[in-house]
């Protein structure tokens, strides 16, 4: 009786320590993941999702891929106008697909069709309206 006691207590010991370590494991991984997301550089295609919408129909969420990230930027004085010399890139989309999401519920005049991009490779470039907002500060 006491030999099983004792090692139905052992098992749990280490079942518990087993969680332990993995839970720890775990963190350290998001931990780094983070840290990445914090200092990182340039353009990666990620997951995203958006309601897609237009006047008089039902919104659609949408799951698909777009482009995330940071580029270098930078902005100097120059003596003759425009007085300064700006270099600013974005991270957008080099090569996209596009798709079609079908709304429901729209009037007859109005179009169900919503075309949208997904991204298949992002790098940092000028900003362009065609598929990117583009915002000033």
């Amino acid at each position: 009786m006491w030999l099983r006691c004792r090692t139905a207590l052992l098992t749990s010991s280490l079942g518990l320590g087993l969680l332990t370590l993995i839970t720890l494991l775990t963190l350290l991984t998001l931990s780094a993941a983070l840290a990445k997301l914090d200092t990182f550089r340039g353009c990666a295609v990620r997951d995203f999702s958006f309601v897609a919408q237009k006047p008089g129909c039902r919104g659609l969420r949408v799951s698909t891929e777009a482009c995330w990230g940071r580029c270098r930027t930078w902005e100097k004085p120059v003596p003759e106008p425009p007085y300064i010399q700006r270099h600013h890139r974005v991270c957008t989309y080099s090569r996209a697909r596009y798709l079609t999401a079908r709304l429901a519920a729209c009037p007859p005049h109005v179009s169900p069709l919503y075309p949208y991009p997904t991204a298949l490779q992002c790098d940092c470039a000028l900003c362009s309206t065609r598929d990117t907002e583009c915002e000033t500060l």
